[in-house]
């Protein structure tokens, strides 16, 4: 799938290395131990399980690329392993690789932006959907690959969750600041939170008890009201049969009605610090300002200044969105960062007070779901404009504003006819779910109730996130074992 930028091993003290093999019409091949070397125990509850780590993330002995090649010449083998990641393997995780990263996580399309890496191929349907990104290797990883469990990934504006909607892989972002994020790429500190990918509901839950420590707390006390957002009541889209009967098994299952909610029209209603813009309009440059200025000054200029006094004074190459994104941001004041973080926070405390207020007994008084992939056609062969700053507002943009956490789960998936196979293929619907902030545990456990109860169900690898299916895009020859 060319999901992977690096292929790691660990040596018996606990470093790691860049694993020197390859295979003929494959780029990278991966060591996958064997799990009998590895008993699971409560000081080792990920003992064997094995991992992939976005290439945003430092390891120890290996250098790290953010997707720029440039970067990867220049700066040499990390002499730490991010506290993210360190977390993971004393637990006992296995790291098997470093995974393929959009340019400096950056939103980018396939065909059109992505030039120092290809982007990774999306397994599900005939093999040629987007992937989407920044988190596009880890998501592409968990779904082709059953040797593989899980993946960690980073959310700065939903670069897990559209990777893990369109291939139909559980994932989440968590509340803001439950993990340190040093020893990772920074694209937004305000707003960058470390994420996790995987097939399996009950190991998703066993790592982020591991990677967020005490700042999980798993509760069975669930709010009663549940709050809507952008579910069909009539069948005129694919998917839309399954999001009905999600909600409808929802209702019947927790004895609760589903509340219909639109958040710009309650907005408007509460003029949150007496702004009279529509939501729309008063949040329209918030998140490019906001990521392209601090990115500026975190990443780009020590970059450009650490290349041109090795390179004689040139400038390295950098992929058309991240350029795109960096000099729009450069069109602005340095003032505008202040003005797009005050009204991010008028937003994240009227959304915390309002919509998703914290509550003793059940953490959050209501859950708030919303639609996230409906088996939409998003062909990779297709040509696009060029990159521009990602304006405008949408609903995924909550959880990166106030802080809150939010959790992707496959629902099902649906048929399209392909272009490409001139056959019906399948691609995945998803819902996201939101809690107040620091309530993901109460996510985790209301998941659950959804497995237990066959609403939900552990997904599987290949082209069918149901039914797998080898994938259309592979080797021919047989696999390397």
């Amino acid at each position: 799938m060319g999901a992977f930028s690096g292929t790691v091993y660990a040596d018996p003290h606990g470093s790691f290395g860049v694993l020197p093999a390859d295979v003929p019409g494959q780029a990278l091949a991966v060591a996958v131990p064997s799990r009998m070397y590895h008993t699971k125990s409560a000081e080792k509850p990920l003992a064997g399980v094995r991992f992939g780590i976005k290439d945003i993330y430092d390891i120890a002995g290996i250098k790290t690329s953010n997707g720029n090649r440039a970067w990867y010449r220049l700066y040499p083998e990390a002499n730490q392993t991010a506290p993210a990641v360190q977390r993971l393997i004393d637990a006992g995780a296995v790291i098997v690789g470093k995974m393929v990263t959009s340019q400096f996580a950056y939103g980018e399309a396939p065909t059109a932006d992505w030039f120092d890496h290809p982007s990774p191929f999306n397994p599900r349907g005939d093999g040629y959907q987007s992937p989407s990104s920044s988190s596009s290797g880890p998501a592409a990883a968990v779904a082709a690959y059953e040797w593989l469990d899980v993946a960690l990934g980073s959310d700065t504006g939903g670069s897990i969750r559209g990777p893990a909607g369109v291939q139909g892989v559980y994932a989440n972002r968590p509340t803001h600041g439950l993990v340190e994020l040093s020893g990772v790429m920074p694209l937004v500190p305000e707003l960058d939170a470390p994420g996790l990918l995987t097939r399996d509901p009950y190991l998703w839950a066993t790592a982020a008890e591991v990677m967020y420590r005490d700042n999980i707390t798993f509760t069975s006390v669930h709010p009663a009201r549940i709050l809507a957002s952008g579910f069909p009541t009539n069948v005129t889209d694919p998917g839309d049969q399954l999001l009905i009967d999600f909600i409808d098994r929802v209702t019947a299952l927790f004895e609760t009605n589903i509340t219909d909610y639109n958040i710009t029209a309650e907005w408007s209603i509460a003029r949150p610090g007496g702004v009279n813009a529509s939501l729309a309009s008063y949040m329209n440059h918030t998140y490019p300002i906001i990521i392209s200025q601090q990115q500026a000054r975190l990443v780009r200029d020590p970059f450009y200044s650490d290349y041109a006094a090795v390179y004689d004074d040139r400038k390295p190459f950098v992929n058309p969105a991240a350029l795109a994104r960096w000099s729009w941001g450069d069109s602005y004041p340095s003032t505008q960062l202040v003005e797009e973080n005050h009204r991010r926070k008028i937003f994240a405390d009227w959304f915390a007070n309002d919509v998703l207020v914290a509550d003793k007994e059940t953490c959050s008084n209501s859950f708030f779901i919303y639609v996230g992939s409906k088996g939409d056609v998003d062909y990779r062969n297709r040509y696009t404009a060029p990159p521009t700053a990602p304006t405008g507002w949408g609903i995924s943009r909550i959880s990166p504003y106030w802080g809150g956490p939010d959790f992707v789960v496959p629902v099902g998936e649906v048929a399209y006819f392909s272009d490409i196979t001139h056959h019906e293929e399948y691609l995945p619907v998803t819902v996201d779910i939101m809690a107040a902030r620091g309530c993901d545990g109460l996510i985790y456990s209301f998941i659950h109730r959804l497995v237990e109860a066959g609403i939900l169900k552990n997904i599987v690898s290949g082209r069918s996130s149901i039914d797998g299916g080898d994938l259309l895009v592979r080797r021919n020859d047989e696999e390397v074992r």
